[in-house]
Formats: structure tokens, C-alpha cells, sequence
């Protein structure tokens, strides 16, 4: 991604002045004091250099008054490929409007990634796996996440593939259930697994 002109940025939230005013330096500090992220700003501000991958791009209709409108469904995954990843889903009636959305949307969502070498092949004690077994779920889609030794690479589906890999996991075992033909819950299971990795510490 493009580097964000935060010049003219206004924070309208207590944690967006800190991140403004140079008082909060680090997204390990956002999660820490556990303050909600509520401006995509302060995502651009402490995590300059995200990657982002379009995983859809639907057509979904819903029922107004005045009849059936059609808009664009995005769905959006970024990370920086170093602990960090976060999903979004935005609608819009143009393409680029709803990846835009999509885009704020995974920001606000950016959560930690615990990474470790969990598999009793290996003893690299490097961040390049889960540190453990974990579970993430989303509609009928469950996936499971098992650490695996170095020199695996990911072995999941393209979708939780790219998740995966804008986290910074660059080898890991996967088992899924459900229709994983669904690209959102597909992403967001494989989300909400990376994510219990930071809240299910040992």
C-alpha cells in the first residue's frame, strides 16, 4: 500500500491524539492498554508498510422500497506480513468505493498474530508457525490451525493461504470443515484463529 498523508488528519478519538501527538509509538502499545482502534488513521500511522489482497468482489442485491439494488461486495485481507493482519468487508454501487470500504474496515479490525515453531519436528525457536493448536470459526466454516516444522510452507486453501501469509506465517499444517467455498467465512475463520492465538496465551 501507498504511504497515507496523515497531515491534515483530525484524531476524533482519545487513542488517535496520543497516536497523533507521538505518545503512543507502537501497535504493541494500542493492545497492551487494550484501547479499540476506531480510526483507520492510527493503523496508517503505526503500521506505515501493510500489503493488502482482494480475496472477492460479489454482486449482492438487497430489497429497498423502491425495489432490488444491486451493489459490490469486497472483501479485503491485509497484514504486514510480520504479526498483524485484519479483515473487512465494504459495499458499495462501484468497485473501487466498496474496496475502500473493505480496505478501512480490515484496519479497524488489524489484530496481533502469535507466532512461534510449536511442532515437535522442529526446535528452530523462530516465529515462522502457531505457537500451538488453534481453532477459528465463522458461519458453518471451522478451521484449524497446527504448527508445523520449517520448510512445510502453508498448507492450507488459496484463501486462508493469503491470511495466513499477511500475518507472517510462513509454515503451517491446516484442517477445515464446512463449505469453505465461502470465500468471507473461509477468510474470517482463518482471522479468528490467528486472532485466538494472542488471546489464548500459555
Amino acid at each position: 500500500m501507498s504511504a497515507v498523508d496523515l497531515s491534515m488528519w483530525e484524531p476524533r478519538t482519545r487513542l488517535g491524539q496520543l497516536v497523533k501527538e507521538g505518545k503512543i509509538r507502537s501497535v504493541d502499545e494500542v493492545f497492551a492498554t487494550n484501547m479499540l482502534i476506531k480510526e483507520p488513521e492510527i493503523v496508517d500511522a503505526l503500521l506505515p508498510n501493510l500489503r493488502q489482497e482482494l480475496l472477492s468482489i460479489n454482486i449482492v442485491q438487497r430489497q429497498t422500497d423502491a425495489g432490488e439494488v444491486s451493489q459490490f461486495q469486497a472483501v479485503v485481507a491485509l497484514g504486514n506480513e510480520d504479526g498483524y493482519v485484519g479483515i473487512g468487508i465494504g459495499k458499495a454501487r462501484q468497485v473501487r468505493q466498496a474496496i475502500e470500504k473493505a480496505v478501512r474496515e480490515a484496519k479497524l479490525n488489524i489484530t496481533p498474530v502469535r507466532r512461534g515453531c510449536g511442532s515437535w519436528r522442529c526446535s528452530c525457536d523462530e516465529p515462522h508457525s502457531v505457537p500451538f493448536v488453534v481453532e477459528g470459526k465463522s458461519g458453518s466454516i471451522v478451521v484449524k490451525l497446527i504448527p508445523a516444522p520449517k520448510g512445510v510452507g502453508l498448507v492450507a486453501g488459496d484463501v486462508a493461504k493469503a491470511v495466513l501469509r499477511l500475518a507472517g506465517i510462513k509454515d503451517v499444517w491446516t484442517k477445515t470443515s464446512g463449505d469453505t467455498r465461502t470465500t468471507l467465512n473461509f477468510a474470517l475463520a482463518t482471522y479468528n484463529a490467528l486472532r485466538n492465538t494472542y488471546r489464548f496465551k500459555t
